[in-house]
């Protein structure tokens, strides 16, 4: 991984994305998963507004493919395995399907829970 870029390989040439354009992609694909609230800030239990939606997330490479690091805050009286399950499996499919790259693991951190608004 260079600084902050990960790059794919294909017959036609290279691509190299930042890793926030990655992480734009996961904080929006989130916020958009039922019973998610927001995002959190990794050991805060404060919610991140739209425009920080990346401060949230950690992308780094393990396995040969992205992994990365959510850090919600869930609605209050849902199920958070379920409501993490829905997270990871759209986040996967997402960052994939527009990036290209393989993704090896998606972690989501639950913050905090609390009555939406």
């Amino acid at each position: 991984m260079e600084r902050g870029h990960l790059t794919g390989q294909s017959g036609f040439g290279r691509v190299t994305i930042a890793s926030d354009a990655i992480a734009q992609i996961v904080g929006h694909t989130a916020a958009e998963c039922y019973g998610v609230v927001g995002m959190a800030g990794k050991g805060l239990k404060r919610l991140l507004t739209r425009d920080r939606l990346t401060q949230g997330i950690e992308v780094s490479t393990r396995d040969g493919g992205l992994a990365l690091d959510l850090y919600v805050v869930v609605e209050y009286g849902l199920n958070l395995a379920e409501v993490a399950a829905t997270v990871r499996s759209r986040v996967a499919y997402e960052v994939e399907r527009l990036t290209g790259l393989t993704v090896a693991a998606v972690e989501v951190h639950i913050q905090d829970v609390r009555r939406s608004a």
